[in-house]
């Protein structure tokens, strides 16, 4: 039996072309059901009148937008916040009092493990002042001014406790290395000498008047990173102090001096803005620039004294290749980029004259009598 067909009136209407199709019907049906459904809106808010200034948000920017957070740090941000290129200020030394050591030896490696204790305690103590300086300078304020490379603190990416703790965690591992040093050699008079070393390397930004923020940094790293090092290396192997570790040690410290230096006149402009005194921003920028030249070149200086002595000494002016470019950069430069060239080339320079130079007194054939003192 067939089934009866229903009447459909829009069927009808569709065929003579005066109804819309079934699609666009109910389309309107949905659109009416949903206008029908909807609550009144609620009634917008007057609009104020312009004040002729530009609205900004908490951020300060205009729109309100708030700023992005700054990301946790990484595994890789910590090692670099170590500043691993300034270790070359901790093998120099230590490169250059061995060497010295050597010229009163019969083996230069005679005593290697009291100069791998004295590498740890040099390596230890740089990366234990970097933590510290990236604390200090962060609690205080001090790195929202930066240009330079940014820091763990300053730009909120890692708690800073954790970096006050991590800080702490490498100046004890220095005091433990030198300890040991101290217990091999037994000369326990050097426990004073390591513990002024690692206050030093605290109060340089840390505690109420950082000796960094009067502009007392170059000279206090000249003596640690330099004459202290230098010398210290090599009463530990030598059991004295000859004219090479402390002519070498004046030279380190110069060159430890031109690295502080050129990263202080790189951020020179934004020190003196958060009351940082340091060299650079009390005698200015001509002055600073021109010191800087001295305390590169001084070292070069000081190697002729070598070159009288030691026939594979002159190999050392080859550093030179990259104290030059140095200078010239320094004495033009105009944008923070430029200044951390110069850096890099500093560490660069000094790595090279203090390894080249340690190498030179360990392996040269004496042309004369080295002086003791």
């Amino acid at each position: 039996m067939a089934k009866q067909q229903r009447f459909d009136p829009q069927a009808l209407e569709r065929a003579r072309g005066n109804a819309p199709s079934k699609k666009a019907g109910a389309t309107t049906s949905a659109k009416s059901a949903a206008k029908s459904s909807a609550k009144p809106a609620a009634k917008a808010p007057a609009k104020s009148k312009p004040s002729g200034k530009k609205s900004r948000g908490r951020s300060g920017r205009p729109g309100g937008r708030p700023p992005a957070e700054a990301s946790p740090a990484t595994l890789g941000t910590w090692i670099g916040a170590a500043r691993p290129l300034t270790l070359a200020l901790a093998i120099a030394p230590v490169a250059l009092g061995t060497g010295a050591a050597a010229v009163g030896l019969h083996v230069w490696s005679e005593h290697w493990v009291r100069a791998l204790l004295c590498l740890a305690v040099a390596a230890l103590l740089q990366i234990g002042v970097n933590y510290a300086n990236d604390y200090s300078d962060g609690i205080r304020g001090t790195d929202a001014h930066r240009v330079g490379p940014s820091r763990l603190v300053g730009s909120g990416r890692a708690n800073p406790r954790h970096v006050l703790v991590t800080a702490l965690v490498f100046f004890g591992l220095a005091a433990v290395a030198g300890l040991t040093l101290v217990i091999v050699t037994q000369q326990w008079w050097l426990l004073a000498v390591g513990a002024v070393a690692i206050v030093a390397g605290w109060f340089y930004t840390g505690g109420k008047r950082p000796y960094g923020y009067a502009g007392l940094g170059e000279l206090v790293v000249f003596v640690f990173f330099g004459v202290v090092a230098v010398a210290g290396t090599t009463f530990v192997q030598l059991g004295t102090v000859n004219i090479e570790a402390w002519l070498g040690g004046v030279a380190i410290g110069f060159l430890a001096m031109a690295v502080l230096h050129v990263n202080n006149l790189r951020d020179r402009e934004q020190d003196a803005a958060a009351g940082k005194r340091t060299l650079a921003v009390r005698i200015g920028q001509l002055p600073s620039r021109i010191l800087y030249g001295v305390f590169v070149l001084v070292p070069f200086g000081i190697l002729v004294f070598y070159v009288l002595f030691y026939e594979l000494a002159p190999y050392v002016f080859f550093a030179l290749f990259a104290a030059v470019p140095a200078i010239l950069i320094v004495a033009t430069a105009r944008t923070s980029r430029e200044y951390v060239t110069a850096l890099k080339l500093t560490l660069l320079t000094a790595f090279a004259y203090g390894v080249g130079l340690g190498a030179a007194l360990a392996f040269s054939l004496t042309t004369g009598t080295p002086l003791t003192v």
